[in-house]
């Protein structure tokens, strides 16, 4: 793939990283939350090494076509199909509206909204639970409407999907991990696969063997990323499924976690009241 990354986007490797990854999500996408535990993974052990950019995808023949009215706000006018097919728009376009209050932002966004669809079963596509959700990751919720509604997340969320485009990525979750050297060709990866296989994807764009950082403990790894599942956290923490459900029945009985059983599995979450 060739690095072409000047002319749709600006590349700045912060902190003398030097490698970037882009990583293109659909926020309904139920592969893209799969993926999410070995992203996290990635950032703990080799985080020092790169950058991440999350960038949305989808299906961009529906999303190109709708994406002229995102800047504008929804009239009585509008049929009812126009509204039906606004809605997705608007979950994806807020994400772009998060970003404006800052990177870290933006991820915690688009986490605490993955949760509450494939966790809370929540519709992420009623402005009340998107408001609600960014309210709970701690945006500045006027500043938060007013830019879910601005021509800035529209020509942000025309960018994604040019970026989409030009890079050929037709399915997800897709990665593509560039180097400093903006004359290389960026390596794509389209799909789920084991964490071995991305550590061998990045110690090829670095030629060298890139060293793990250690992992924090697993409370305050929950801090964090208060709701997971014990299978995720065992990928994580490399330990059998079973050691991580003794730990976390310890944390149960000290009340620092709650189960939760959702459509898509059981999830711990973390009680925040204990910090």
């Amino acid at each position: 793939m060739n690095k072409q990354r000047s002319a749709n986007k600006q590349t700045h490797y912060m902190d003398n990283k030097p490698m970037e990854i882009y990583l293109f999500i659909d926020p309904f996408c139920a592969e893209c939350w799969s993926l999410s535990p070995i992203i996290n993974k990635l950032q703990i052990e080799y985080g020092d090494y790169f950058t991440l950019k999350y960038v949305l995808c989808g299906n961009l023949a529906v999303w190109n076509k709708r994406s002229g009215n995102l800047g504008k706000k929804n009239n009585t006018y509008q049929s009812q199909n126009e509204q039906r097919s606004y809605t997705p728009h608007l979950a994806a376009i807020s994400i772009k509206a998060a970003e404006l209050q800052g990177k870290k932002a933006g991820i915690r966004f688009i986490r605490r909204l993955q949760e509450l669809l494939f966790v809370e079963n929540a519709d992420i596509t009623d402005i009340n639970v998107i408001q609600q959700c960014a309210k709970h990751v701690g945006l500045d919720l006027e500043e938060f409407i007013r830019d879910v509604y601005s021509q800035s997340s529209a020509k942000a969320f025309q960018c994604d999907l040019k970026i989409s485009s030009e890079m050929e990525v037709n399915e997800m979750p897709a990665m593509v991990f560039f180097n400093e050297n903006i004359e290389d060709e960026g390596l794509k990866i389209t799909g789920l696969y084991s964490y071995d296989i991305y550590v061998q994807l990045l110690t090829e764009m670095l030629e060298r063997f890139p060293k793990p950082a250690e992992k924090p403990p697993l409370e305050l790894f929950l801090t964090n990323h208060p709701i997971m599942a014990s299978k995720d956290l065992a990928l994580i923490y490399d330990v059998p499924v079973q050691q991580i459900e003794k730990q976390m029945k310890k944390l149960q009985l000290q009340q620092k976690v709650q189960k939760i059983h959702a459509k898509n599995g059981s999830f711990w979450k973390y009680n925040m009241n204990c910090l």
